[in-house]
């Protein structure tokens, strides 16, 4: 028995197979079928798709075989895959001085005849074989060898397939690891900032009703102009937090309301100190979903149409609509309206337009793009129609 050597690139070959993740795996059905359609168009017993490890030979699929894995040294495969652009064909075992005093030849299924396509990666290693075995002699016509270099293809894009499912899990889970992080990050670090900027809310109140008398105006201004930045920082720091716990909502935490009962509570919730008309819709719905992920979505976007208005009164109208698999929601105003060139970027995360809110003060940047989140969650899609000077349309949709 001549044992086969190992390839010059034997350790880059070692590294791919390990990084395909499928030694010592279950059986497949794609796998098995492969095995199956190759036994049959080949007529022999057995057919392999046989896998060369560092020191043993293992099957993922294995028709009429009793063994899951031999040897490397009595592996057929194991001199395959040294030339890797060929078929290797073995007419008969025993009359070949390689094999004639192989375990596998001699065992009580003996292998006397042998066809092996070698598996190829796309970087061009040989990671194993697609084989078929007889225990007499034989050899493959023409056709049969082109059929099974086919299947051997159809192995390859399935091995293509389970690297690329691999390394899609592996971001997911590197992504949800980082994004875990940054939520713990962003949720210690803004309850850590809110109470000290509490304190300077409270103690600027304090300051102006205690000593506000003798402030000259550019002191008092100052003041005003401590607690007006506090303010907004506490406004960035809150809206930072929903933006991140926006992902915590879930999609199987539904319950039934009245749409319309839970408008009327955003607008009582929001205290509007404007000139505005608020516009419920004309049909009332009762909607079965997250009932507080609908309630963030609709208070991010109402509070937007009350900030980014110039008009007297403001007006906002909302709509809903039931369609057989999925909700539809409006929110339309009468405000400034958004840059056409804007808005394919309205929805990324800490991406302003420029305009100041009806106050005076500049948006963080923060509010659409947890409403987008939000109602991915849902399972919908939100779109945007606005004019400048008209005022800017929100449709989105969540699922039933």
């Amino acid at each position: 028995m001549i044992s086969p050597l190992k390839s010059e690139n034997e350790n880059s070959r070692l590294i791919a197979l390990k990084n395909l993740q499928i030694l010592d795996t279950l059986p497949e059905n794609e796998y098995d079928n492969i095995t199956e359609l190759a036994a049959f168009i080949c007529n022999t017993n057995t057919s392999l798709v046989s896998l060369i490890d560092e020191e043993r030979q293992w099957f993922k699929s294995r028709k009429n075989m009793p063994l899951s894995e031999t040897h490397r040294d009595h592996s057929f495969c194991a001199h395959a895959i040294n030339n890797p652009r060929e078929t290797f064909i073995i007419p008969h075992a025993t009359k070949d001085e390689r094999f004639h005093d192989n375990p596998l030849t001699l065992s009580d299924t003996p292998v006397i005849f042998y066809a092996g396509v070698p598996l190829l990666d796309k970087e061009g290693h040989a990671l194993g074989t697609l084989c078929v075995i007889d225990d007499k002699p034989n050899t493959l016509s023409p056709e049969q060898e082109k059929a099974l270099k086919n299947l051997a293809l159809q192995v390859e894009k399935l091995f293509e397939l389970r690297k690329a499912n691999n390394e899609l899990k592996e971001t997911k889970e590197n992504l949800e690891k980082h994004n875990n992080l940054l939520k713990d990050f962003a949720g210690v670090a803004s309850h850590d900032m809110k109470m000290p900027l509490s304190n300077m809310i409270i103690t600027s109140d304090l300051l102006q009703q205690k000593y506000g008398a003798n402030l000259d105006e550019s002191g008092s201004r100052y003041l005003s102009y401590i607690k007006k930045s506090a303010l907004s920082l506490s406004n960035y720091i809150t809206n930072i937090l929903e933006h991140y716990e926006s992902t915590a909502y879930n999609r199987s935490n539904v319950e039934s309301f009245d749409v319309n009962t839970l408008l009327e509570n955003i607008v009582e919730l929001l205290h509007i100190k404007y000139d505005c008309e608020v516009h419920l819709p004309d049909l009332n719905i009762e909607a079965t979903c997250n009932r507080i992920a609908l309630e963030q979505i609709f208070l991010n976007l109402i509070a937007n149409s009350l900030k980014y208005n110039d008009k007297d009164p403001i007006q906002i109208f909302i709509d809903a609509s039931v369609f057989p698999e999925f909700y539809e929601f409006s929110v339309r105003d009468n405000g400034i309206g958004i840059e056409p060139n804007q808005i394919d970027s309205i929805f990324e995360l800490f991406t302003t337009v420029g305009h100041l809110d009806r106050d005076g003060n500049k948006g963080h940047g923060i509010g659409l793009s947890t409403v987008q989140k939000l109602v991915e969650t849902l399972k919908g899609t939100i779109t945007v129609d606005s004019q400048i000077g008209s005022g800017t349309t929100f449709t989105f949709t969540v699922a039933k």
